[in-house]
Formats: structure tokens, sequence, C-alpha cells
């Protein structure tokens, strides 16, 4: 069985060095967090590093919305689940729930939207072709199209 295209999830324990000074994993980690395991997603489909280099691209975000729902703490075991909600013309958008494992509390949620940059320009440019065609079918888009 092949890793799942749409969505990706991972256990993460977390660590003293993500806390703030009230005892909570600060909010900026929460991006980190949100951004790691969509590299980790793409890295096991074959769209990650080596892919972008071959094409000349970057993927960079331009926005992050965050809902706090609740806070994690040190030694919590968090479940990440990133899910790529479109993908067309030169951004792809994902959304992370992320949960405490022990009892499936939502704690955060996360909607990312990225763009494709090619380089060395770094500028917005169409997401590459065999990209689009890997998620033609699972998102419903036309990749011809986008």
């Amino acid at each position: 069985m092949g890793v799942d295209r749409l969505e990706h999830s991972e256990e993460w324990r977390v660590r003293t060095f993500e806390l703030d000074s009230n005892g909570h994993v600060n909010n900026a980690v929460y991006l980190n967090y949100a951004e790691q395991v969509a590299v980790d997603h793409a890295e096991a489909l074959g769209f990650g590093r080596e892919w972008a280099e071959r094409h000349q691209v970057a993927w960079a975000v331009r926005e992050h919305q965050v809902v706090y729902h609740r806070p994690a703490v040190y030694r919590d075991l968090l479940l990440l689940t990133t899910r790529v909600q479109s993908l067309g013309g030169v951004r792809a958008v994902r959304h992370t729930t992320i949960r405490r494992e022990a009892d499936g509390v939502l704690l955060a949620e996360v909607t990312t939207q990225w763009v494709c940059l090619k380089l060395p320009e770094q500028r917005p440019t169409r997401i590459p072709a065999d990209l689009l065609a890997a998620y033609a079918r699972d998102l419903g888009t036309d990749a011809a199209r986008a």
C-alpha cells in the first residue's frame, strides 16, 4: 500500500524548548508543526526537495490561518494530520489538524496557502504538470486546465 496523496499523519512528542512561559506549546511552534508535516508528506510522495530541484521550483508559505482550541503541554503525544485541499495555478492549500493522541482532543487547526516559486527568480510560477496530474483525480481537477 502506498502513501495517501491527500492525507498524511505523524505522531510527535512535545519537547521542552517548544514551550512558552506558561508551560504551553508556543503559538509559533504550531506553524512549524504544520510546515514540517507538509514537507514530510511531500517527501514521502516523491514531490520533496529533489523533485523541486529538478523542476527548479520551491514552495513558500503565503499565509497561515491558525485556530487554537486547547494548549499542548510538555510530553503530550500529538497527532498531526495534513490534508491537501486544493492545488492549481501557482497555489496549493493544506489543512492541518493537531490533536492530543491520548484523548483525541483537537488542539489547533492550521490552514496554509503555499505558493510555487520559480528558481532562481523566486517569482510565482504554475505548479509543474506532473504534480497537478498526480492530484487531478483525487481533487476532481483537470490538470491540463490548471
